[in-house]
């Protein structure tokens, strides 16, 4: 069976405010409303949090590592306090490392607590959406910044709306049968070294480098572009991996499933997947095979699976074999052939 290098697991530690402002502020359309003094502060974790709490001063629980999300409660909360008790709050506020601060519903925060955000050197930023849309964009964002990824060896293609990965060995026609799968208009995900990211629990997203995206290595033949030699329909950005194909040399020493009863999985960062060896022989049609391992994937995921169908008319067969006269063959009345 194939088997995962753990030390191609990954995952980053930390992204800086600066890095995590530029991949929001279009998608989400954030605002910075203080100064930049705060881009070289680190985000070490994906967690939010709502400093209630924290500004009215009970500290023991306050978890001053996460991005701080100040909503409509929070912006209440301030304005009921004087001056100078909100100059108290906010001194042993930014006492503590803060990340940055993010005001929603187009909120604006009170002018001493951008001066005192300003003066510690923290990002201070403003959303037009609500509190809870906010925290869900954010929160996805940095899940995927923190995820486990792990790099793995081969070609990743759509097929039929299933994502498949190709494994094997070095030159055994992984990105030959992928070509083929793009050529009969299935779409092309990645080539060579695929990205997993694992989203939630179990869930693995597959992607390819920045580097190599959508270029595939034929041998013999070279680098081509499947982007601009098959048009943007050939093309996904990104798949959810739900197969993994192995392709093999045919040994006739292996078993190999038959009928289909016993399913094998592979675990990939935690993930169980379906998992089917593939063993190559002299005028195996790998690309149809690949079409029908995804048809046949999606039948089992709407409640149809062909080989406990087939084990059920087989069984019901064996118990009624008294009763049947064992014919094999009905022809149709006048039909000869």
């Amino acid at each position: 069976m194939f088997k995962i290098d753990e030390k191609s697991l990954f995952r980053k530690e930390s992204i800086t405010v600066k890095y995590f402002y530029e991949s929001i502020k279009d998608n989400f359309n954030i605002k910075l409303i203080s100064n930049k003094s705060g881009f070289d502060k680190i985000i070490t974790t994906k967690d939010l949090h709502r400093p209630g709490l924290a500004l009215s001063g009970f500290l023991d629980t306050f978890s001053n590592d996460n991005v701080q999300i100040f909503g409509n409660t929070e912006l209440k909360f301030l304005s009921q306090l004087s001056k100078k008790e909100q100059e108290n709050s906010f001194k042993k506020f930014f006492n503590f490392n803060i990340p940055c601060l993010v005001f929603t519903n187009n909120n604006e925060p009170p002018k001493l607590l951008l001066d005192f955000a300003n003066k510690n050197n923290t990002a201070v930023f403003r959303s037009p959406l609500p509190t809870t849309k906010t925290s869900y964009l954010i929160n996805d964002l940095l899940d995927d910044q923190f995820a486990t990824r792990i790099s793995i060896h081969g070609s990743f293609v759509d097929v039929y709306g299933a994502g498949i990965l190709f494994v094997g060995k070095s030159g055994i026609g992984k990105s030959e049968v992928t070509l083929d799968l793009i050529e009969r208009g299935h779409r092309f995900v990645a080539d060579d070294v695929i990205i997993l990211t694992k989203k939630g629990e179990n869930i693995l997203m597959g992607t390819g480098t920045s580097l190599v995206k959508h270029f595939m290595e034929i041998r013999g033949l070279g680098l081509i572009n499947v982007e601009k030699m098959f048009g943007i329909r050939a093309i996904r950005h990104q798949k959810r991996l739900e197969i993994v194909v192995e392709l093999e040399f045919w040994d006739k020493n292996q078993n190999y499933v038959r009928t289909g009863l016993d399913e094998e999985t592979i675990t990939i960062s935690g993930v169980d997947i379906p998992y089917i060896r593939l063993p190559i022989i002299p005028g195996k049609n790998i690309t149809v095979i690949s079409e029908v391992i995804s048809l046949n994937y999606l039948l089992k995921h709407y409640g149809y699976n062909s080989a406990k169908y087939f084990e059920k008319k087989l069984q019901a067969q064996i118990k009624n074999k008294s009763k049947s006269d064992l014919r094999g063959v009905d022809y149709f009345e006048h039909d000869f052939e």
